[in-house]
């Protein structure tokens, strides 16, 4: 595959897709505001740059894999639009969101940052580094788009570089999957902790528990360890519960899973105290 491709970001998500698109073919030049973080690239062979004037003219397709984050409970997105901001001055083929991002940001950024002149698709990633030999940059992932031209552009892109899509419209679609995908592990983790809590008050081993419970054909319930840390399952279940009460939806379930592990975290520190 011969394009060029400016990734924006190269954190945990940005540099295994930079490294990616390089090994497959694409003309590579990654961004990220940190000097530190684009200067130590150098040794994974990518080119990077923190400074805007280094990224050529010309650039056919933009990634954008930098962070979002969550401003007391809050979505916040604004990494996102301050990336959209360096490509508005240009005239690339391509914009792909792969962000996590709340619902209704991309058809916001095309409108009023990109000013509907650019195509933009939305493919979340899916990335975990816990395992990026079966979770990595190629697996399956949905896709939405703007427009229709957009999302064929997309597909194209990406199916040449070997990454499988679920085609998904409108693109609020695409960007729900993500949140909601996040949130239901969450939900199943939180319930493992409850169960878990209840075991150790009622003498029962959760291990020895949940191995009976799983041999069942419907039922997979998952370990409960440290709690629910990392970055994307506690800021996307909040992202799930932000979209729900721009509705005036209730959220009980989402929050109760919240509070049962914020109730589990505590629980870790103290013996279990069998009765």
């Amino acid at each position: 595959m011969t394009c060029s491709v400016c990734v924006i970001g190269l954190g945990v998500v940005g540099l295994p897709t930079a490294k990616y698109l390089q090994e497959h073919g694409c003309r590579l030049i990654g961004y990220d505001i940190s000097a530190a973080a684009a200067a130590s690239h150098a040794k994974n062979w990518i080119e990077a740059t923190n400074d805007l004037r280094e990224i050529p003219s010309g650039i056919e397709v933009f990634v954008i894999c930098v962070s979002t984050k969550l401003l007391g409970d809050t979505p916040d997105v604004s990494n996102v639009y301050d990336a959209c901001r360096i490509i508005s001055a240009r005239s690339p083929e391509l914009v792909s969101i792969e962000s996590t991002v709340s619902v209704g940001t991309c058809r916001n950024i095309h409108k009023t940052v990109l000013d509907e002149q650019v195509n933009l698709v939305h493919v979340p990633h899916r990335y975990w580094e816990g395992d990026p030999r079966n979770h990595g940059v190629r697996q399956l992932r949905v896709a939405g788009a703007v427009n229709a031209e957009s999302m064929t552009q997309g597909c194209e892109f990406y199916r040449r570089l070997g990454i499988p899509l679920v085609e998904v419209a409108p693109i609020e679609v695409a960007e729900m999957a993500k949140i909601a995908e996040n949130s239901y592990r969450y939900v199943q983790i939180a319930f493992a902790e409850e169960l878990r809590r209840i075991c150790g008050r009622i003498g029962i081993d959760f291990n020895l528990l949940r191995n009976a419970c799983n041999s069942k054909w419907n039922v997979d319930i998952p370990e409960a360890l440290d709690g629910i840390g990392g970055t994307c399952l506690p800021k996307d279940i909040r992202y799930l519960v932000a979209a729900a009460q721009q509705r005036a939806l209730e959220t009980d379930l989402l929050l109760s899973a919240i509070r049962a592990d914020r109730e589990y975290a505590k629980q870790l520190a103290k013996p279990l105290v069998y009765v």
